[in-house]
């Protein structure tokens, strides 16, 4: 993290703790500060003069939704394979200024064809390869009439890596901007075989963390969400079972603290904070014998959702694990009759 960013982050994190202490604050942190930040939002995008950052100013959902996304420069590389079905081409396009790869699958015929963004779950970046995680889905919904963006997040595979130096956790902020700005890219390429204003986004496991950032800092992108397994949406719980774990090196407690010590800050980096601000609706599948992702997390989840009378319906597959096996097809089959009912009509 560039010393600006650690620097804007601090003072945030401070104003965030104080606003915190006061209990009618902080429940009015998910309000009053969203609809701030949404009113400043929207001045700034009509006079479009926001800097573009390839980070936040601050990691929070917040900052994230308030900053100037900027996808373009989307190019189809070359074709990788071609079937009757579709082209599957790779391909690289520009997230806030980096380079983002990835593949997309465009079905044959004349179109145009709903987008939906595909969000991979936790790959090791030392062994990622493009295009890597939800193969099977990537086949499956071009085949059903969809044109599928699957992008490989900033530092995997042929994407530049990310600007982030500072050892703390993001959240999977960093993500959800290039998964939002490959929505954006495509828009700016103005393919005629694609609709972008028809906008799916499905994600696994930590894509499905990626995916729950995206809905709720810039619900305005995506118009139907499935979530398959997804991390938890207070991502201090992430932090805690994986992250605090696999960094060596960690600087997040240092700067952050525990969610305990300061609570203001871990829920604003988290959608779970923000869930009321989703308007796409949602398709969340979880197995009963996920041994990465507690399957009481999806349960509280959709709870959440439905105490916010959000569109939520919740599939569970008791005898499957993290990723789905006998039940695939029927999560498959599911998947695109609500993608083909909310993009399609």
């Amino acid at each position: 993290m560039r010393m600006k960013h650690v620097q804007q982050f601090l003072a945030s994190a401070c104003l965030l703790f104080l606003l915190g202490c006061a209990p009618t604050q902080q429940d009015r942190l998910a309000g009053d500060l969203e609809a701030a930040l949404s009113s400043r939002s929207s001045v700034a995008s009509t006079l479009d003069d926001r800097p573009i950052e390839p980070l936040p100013s601050a990691f929070s959902i917040p900052a994230f939704r308030e900053m100037h996304l900027s996808g373009t420069g989307l190019t189809l590389e070359n074709v990788i394979a071609r079937n009757d079905a579709y082209t599957r081409y790779a391909i690289h396009y520009l997230s806030n200024g980096l380079v983002i790869s990835g593949i997309m699958n465009i079905p044959t015929g004349k179109g145009p064809f709903p987008l939906i963004i595909l969000n991979h779950g936790y790959i090791d970046s030392s062994v990622y390869t493009r295009g890597r995680g939800l193969k099977r889905e990537q086949d499956a919904l071009a085949r059903a009439g969809f044109a599928v963006l699957h992008t490989d997040y900033r530092g995997h595979a042929e994407s530049d890596p990310s600007p982030l130096v500072e050892k703390v956790y993001d959240g999977n902020i960093e993500y959800a901007m290039d998964s939002a700005n490959a929505i954006l890219a495509v828009r700016a390429a103005a393919l005629p075989q694609i609709d972008a204003t028809r906008v799916g986004m499905l994600g696994h496991s930590l894509g499905g963390g990626v995916t729950l950032a995206v809905l709720t800092a810039h619900p305005e992108l995506v118009d139907a969400a499935v979530l398959y397994a997804p991390v938890h949406a207070d991502v201090w719980q992430n932090f805690v079972r994986w992250r605090s774990k696999r960094e060596e090196g960690d600087r997040t407690l240092a700067l952050y603290r525990t969610r305990e010590e300061n609570p203001a800050l871990w829920d604003a980096l988290s959608p779970i904070t923000f869930l009321q601000n989703i308007t796409a609706p949602v398709l969340l599948f979880q197995g009963g014998k996920d041994k990465d992702v507690p399957k009481e997390w999806s349960d509280q989840l959709a709870a959440s959702l439905r105490s916010f009378s959000k569109d939520i319906t919740y599939q569970e597959y008791p005898p499957e694990g993290h990723e789905f096996i006998a039940q695939w097809q029927d999560f498959m089959e599911k998947s695109i009759l609500f993608f083909r009912l909310h993009l399609q009509g």
